[in-house]
């Protein structure tokens, strides 16, 4: 008992601390010492079995497997916005549908660079100033950005068969398939969960205009940047490179395939828009720093989930989030969801999560690939509870909302469309 209710106030103290600001190089250890504490794991033995080591290798383990994928992703991000292209494609996708359809451009733009594989954050950053001049043209209330935003590019692209994202490619070290696993029933899952999560925004923003609520001007707004940008088709070119050299050789090359179609994206977007670079050193360096924070919270997140494996209730958990009646996929989705909203990662929530589960649901003849997708849907949904990284970064840093007023258009739009996403994935699973 005192091992669960130590794993129960690790976890919560976890979110607490992200929430009040806390780094997670800080918070995860130090949480993780206290579920450590709690369920008899030592701090140091010199084996495997002990706190440091615990933590040290679960830390390092997701370094050294993703460390690839987040340098040249961040690269091809940062190349994306340095050199305009990611703001010349989302200008294109714009003017073809211009501001009377504000909220249908902003999420267009942000399906199309997430698909392409630009980090969720670097699209956030690109799209965020035509969004706001958008919305200032449709005099629509400027608290819905960040729910459209992340619409767009976390929900029904990033967990989507094909998909450059991370999140749907860590499935395939545990569950050894492919990122298009599943396809036919993730087009039809990500098909709902555009139109419905599409309709359902214009639903809140006719709820909120009609109740008075308008686009408030602010002292210091972003805007358009004026300079001369490359064409649209030198930013959809490199994407489309990633999505074809990663179908090419998924089969062969597996995870692998990934950094080599983010390496030829990167070569391709840098040899069509060399000229257009602001400052190339600086973004090179600002895209190198980038990958290792974001992968340094994941990692550190990781850690934690590292040791809480070590102690006696996490087995307990699982046991029960496995042991669930009925189908076995709905046992995995809890489990991933709850690890993901638990730690606000998905990417961190899989991690944690596969190499306990995928072993137990692969002996009981569960199909590797319905698996995989229905982990990866799930894993975004509630990881985008108020404590999670992109969340409290869009809201706050790139939008400048407060989260009281912007947080629960965002959270019907990113955590209960996807939980709808997920129920229909192992409803067609099943059905097929």
């Amino acid at each position: 008992m005192l091992s669960l209710f130590g794993l129960l106030l690790g976890l919560g103290g976890l979110i607490w601390l992200t929430m009040r600001g806390m780094s997670l190089f800080l918070s995860a250890p130090l949480c993780a010492l206290l579920v450590a504490f709690t369920g008899g794991v030592p701090f140091w033995s010199g084996g495997k079995g002990d706190f440091v080591s615990g933590y040290m290798n679960g830390f390092g383990g997701f370094i050294s497997a993703w460390f690839l994928m987040f340098l040249l992703g961040s690269l091809f991000g940062k190349f994306m916005e340095d050199t305009g292209a990611a703001e010349s494609l989302a200008r294109a996708i714009v003017r073809k549908l211009g501001p009377q359809h504000a909220a249908l451009a902003v999420v267009l733009a942000c399906a199309v660079l997430t698909y392409g594989g630009v980090s969720v954050f670097v699209v956030a950053f690109s799209v965020y100033p035509m969004a706001l001049s958008l919305f200032k043209d449709a005099n629509l209330p400027r608290r819905f950005i960040p729910a459209t935003l992340a619409f767009g590019s976390v929900t029904f692209t990033m967990t989507s068969a094909g998909s450059p994202e991370i999140q749907n490619w860590i499935p395939i070290k545990y569950l050894h398939t492919s990122p298009y696993a599943g396809w036919q029933v993730s087009l039809v899952v990500g098909l709902v969960m555009a139109v419905m999560g599409y309709f359902w925004l214009r639903h809140m923003l006719a709820k909120a205009v009609a109740r008075g609520e308008r686009f408030d001007e602010r002292a210091g707004d972003l805007t358009l940047d004026e300079r001369a940008l490359p064409p649209a088709w030198s930013g959809l070119v490199p994407l489309l490179v990633v999505l074809v050299l990663a179908f090419l050789l998924h089969e062969q090359l597996a995870q692998a395939a990934l950094i080599v179609a983010l390496a030829g994206g990167v070569f391709s977007l840098w040899l069509l828009n060399f000229k257009h670079f602001r400052d190339q050193h600086q973004a090179v360096g600002q895209a190198t720093t980038g990958a290792l924070v974001a992968i340094g919270n994941t990692s550190a997140v990781v850690g934690f989930g590292a040791v809480a494996k070590l102690s006696p209730a996490f087995a307990m958990v699982v046991d029960a989030m496995t042991g669930l009646p009925g189908n076995e996929l709905v046992g995995a989705s809890v489990a991933v969801s709850v690890i993901a909203g638990l730690t606000g990662s998905a990417s961190g929530g899989q991690a944690i999560a596969l190499p306990s589960i995928a072993p137990h649901y692969l002996a009981l003849g569960v199909d590797p690939s319905a698996l995989h997708r229905v982990v990866a849907i799930s894993s975004g949904a509630l990881d985008s509870l108020p404590h999670n990284g992109y969340v409290v970064t869009t809201v706050r840093a790139i939008c400048g909302e407060r989260h009281q007023d912007a947080y629960w258009p965002l959270a019907a739009l990113t955590v209960v469309v996807p939980l709808i996403g997920t129920a229909l994935a192992i409803a067609l699973f099943c059905w097929f």
